[in-house]
């Protein structure tokens, strides 16, 4: 494996300068403890299963490469613990739930759900191994039908992230679906950052999968906020211009915009559609998992399929055949075939993409500012506060300008000031 950059080909048939593939960019994409991205995904909650996955049996469940059991006990307590018992190794996916924690079923050794050993079955009766001895658990905390942990340095446990999208008037929040890419975390969520990827994947190859006017190419700004960044995509549509904001909130977090957008009916601030996290499980499968935002007094703002979890949004999941996939590809084939790993020192980034490179620049200063033992950009110690953000449509009539050069300037200063607005006055904090 070589390392930086493959060369840049300057020559038809030129393949034979690129069998040499570049190593990976390790620092974005290994998430395993002691990683530096481990390290830093780890300083933040992170959602882990549903609360309903809870039953009767123990959960097994892999997260950022470290093996783990969910289970809730008859008392109606919730823990996160490492899958193998530190008595002989049996995994605990195969423990027996009591009235207070798990016990192992090979010799009986019972943990709660702080890792406390509560009994030792088959030691002496004077023993006090159970008295020194503790088994790894993380903190959890259950929000609105998602379990979440931390699985950080407890001494730097911050308060579990209250957002302003998790409390707003006339919306209800319920959880989406939960599915898994085979593929890194990184390209998998930065995709949220590639609006020109809607226009032409999710229209002009595969059919209008969202709305027609999504195919109109829009103008883009790129604009980092106080817990990460937005693109700001303004579509002319007839007299009107159409600002979309897709938000990234740092680290894996994407806050995704109405896709039932027309942008023909004049509209302020939406606010999203979905909250949805990118939880790496290892190196090279990424679990989603979302809360969906429904308004509960039209289904003009929300249609009503949005409200049954059950219903996918397109092309988030492989196509039945690989056919179908190669006719109709969806976010699936397009960043599943970048490789297990995306490898950065083959990519040739345009103007589109700059995007892209905001995003993975603020992931690498946020892994730099733990390595140097600081809180990263978008961790927040406030646990009184609800943090602004600014996902959302909006829709002005403002008719077009002269020529078309001058339209898109007129509407890359709309986004802007739009944006600029948003930031100063975050529409939806004034709710909460």
């Amino acid at each position: 494996m070589a390392a930086g950059r493959a060369p840049f080909l300057k020559t038809r048939y030129g393949g034979y300068f690129h069998r040499d593939i570049p190593e990976e960019d390790a620092e974005l994409t290994h998430v395993g403890a002691g990683t530096p991205c481990g390290e830093y995904l780890r300083r933040f909650w992170q959602p882990v299963c549903f609360s309903d996955e809870l039953k009767d049996l123990p959960l097994r469940l892999k997260i950022m490469g470290e093996d783990l059991v969910a289970f809730r006990d008859k008392s109606g307590a919730a823990g996160l613990l490492e899958l193998h018992c530190p008595h002989r190794g049996t995994s605990l996916e195969f423990g027996l739930i009591g009235d207070k924690g798990i016990r192992c079923c090979y010799h009986g050794w019972l943990f709660d759900v702080d890792g406390t050993i509560l009994e030792t079955p088959g030691e002496p009766a004077d023993s006090t191994l159970k008295d020194r001895l503790f088994h790894g658990a993380y903190p959890i905390h259950e929000f609105n039908g998602i379990v979440f942990a931390y699985m950080g340095p407890p001494e730097l446990k911050p308060p579990f992230p209250v957002y302003d999208t998790f409390n707003r008037p006339g919306y209800r929040m319920i959880p989406g679906r939960k599915y898994c890419f085979p593929a890194n975390w990184l390209q998998i969520h930065e995709n949220t950052m590639d609006p020109v990827h809607t226009a032409f994947l999710h229209t002009i190859v595969s059919g209008a999968v969202f709305t027609e006017e999504f195919g109109v190419l829009p103008e883009l700004e790129y604009v980092e906020t106080p817990i990460g960044m937005v693109y700001v995509g303004t579509r002319r549509i007839s007299d009107n211009l159409w600002t979309r904001m897709v938000e990234v909130v740092l680290p894996n977090l994407q806050q995704v915009a109405p896709i039932w957008e027309t942008g023909r009916e004049e509209r302020a601030f939406s606010g999203p559609m979905m909250s949805r996290w990118a939880v790496p499980l290892d190196d090279t499968n990424t679990m989603l998992i979302e809360f969906r935002h429904v308004c509960e007094t039209d289904e003009v703002t929300t249609p009503a399929w949005w409200a049954d979890r059950n219903i996918m949004l397109p092309g988030q999941l492989a196509a039945d055949t690989y056919e179908e996939g190669q006719l109709h590809p969806g976010d699936y084939e397009a960043q599943v075939s970048q490789r297990p790993i995306a490898i950065h020192g083959l990519e040739h980034l345009g103007e589109t993409d700059r995007g892209i490179s905001i995003f993975r620049n603020q992931v690498r200063r946020g892994i730099r500012a733990v390595a140097q033992g600081h809180d990263p950009m978008g961790l927040y110690r406030n646990g009184t506060g609800v943090i602004p953000t600014y996902c959302n449509n909006t829709v002005v009539c403002i008719p077009p300008a002269e020529t078309a050069a001058l339209d898109k300037e007129l509407m890359r200063q709309t986004g802007r000031r739009l944006a600029q607005s948003y930031l100063r006055e975050p529409p939806l904090l004034a709710d909460c």
